[in-house]
């Protein structure tokens, strides 16, 4: 277990944190926080946080694409007719595109 802690402990994207739209800050706070709990336990950050990941990257998809990520909520929710699949691959890939787009902002 100690081989792992420290693999976490050195691993130099674990200090290192991007800025993060103004209504995720919080939520990013708290992962950085989970992720200092974890390092100092069995569990590794990944398992113990996953629920504040992705809760995070939500929040960060939603605020950088919000037209796009609602439309893949309400196209892609539910199978349906093959226009609605149709509208969901389109959907996803209109947020695929949005997010590509704010990759390098």
């Amino acid at each position: 277990m100690a081989g792992g802690r420290r693999d976490r402990e050195s691993d130099p994207d674990a200090s290192t944190t991007l800025p993060v739209p103004g209504p995720c800050a919080s939520t990013q706070r708290a992962l950085a926080e989970c992720h200092r709990r974890a390092a100092r336990g069995p569990l590794q950050p990944e398992v113990l946080c996953r629920h504040l990941n992705r809760a995070l990257a939500e929040c960060v998809v939603t605020a950088c694409c919000p037209d796009e990520t609602e439309a893949v909520r309400t196209l892609c929710g539910s199978s349906g007719t093959a226009l609605k699949r149709t509208q969901c691959q389109r959907a996803r890939i209109d947020l695929s595109l949005c997010l590509e787009a704010h990759q390098d902002s």
